[in-house]
């Protein structure tokens, strides 16, 4: 099966820079496939879960917004954040989550609900990637430790 390099970028790495067989990822105009030699195309990556298939097996990778610019040879994120779900810490994801949940709750006059919101947002996510890397045994760790 052919395949295309991935490259995801935050402002601070290069989360991953891998050739695979098939990305999915979610843009402002809806859940997007893509494989080698995909026609090129430019869109915004709205904040969910990326899976990412390759030849070592399929992996997830969260991402928080973005954009996506596919060439037929590449496919590159430059995202506000990303992380390999096999990397993140379930339990800090759970306490972020926790906490979102209880300044929602609160409702405190000086709380800003639209970040509060985006935390509980990012926390699920967080968990969500780390339960499905964990299923599918984390490609991403066997690929990036070598």
């Amino acid at each position: 099966m052919s395949t295309t390099l991935l490259e995801v970028v935050t402002p601070d790495r290069v989360v991953v820079s891998h050739e695979v067989n098939m990305v999915s990822i979610l843009t402002g105009g809806g859940e997007l496939g893509i494989l080698p030699r995909h026609a090129e195309l430019a869109a915004t990556v709205k904040p969910g879960i990326m899976r990412v298939k390759m030849p070592e097996g399929e992996d997830y990778i969260v991402v928080t917004g973005g954009f996506l610019e596919i060439r037929p040879d590449r496919v590159t994120v430059l995202a506000e954040t990303a992380e390999i779900g096999s990397r993140i810490d379930p339990d800090r994801a759970e306490a972020a989550r926790r906490r979102a949940e209880q300044r929602l709750a609160e409702r405190r006059a000086d709380l800003n609900v639209r970040r509060a919101e985006f935390a509980l947002q990012r926390a699920i996510l967080r968990l969500e990637a780390a339960e499905l890397s964990k299923q599918v045994g984390t490609p991403f760790e066997r690929v990036l430790n070598k």
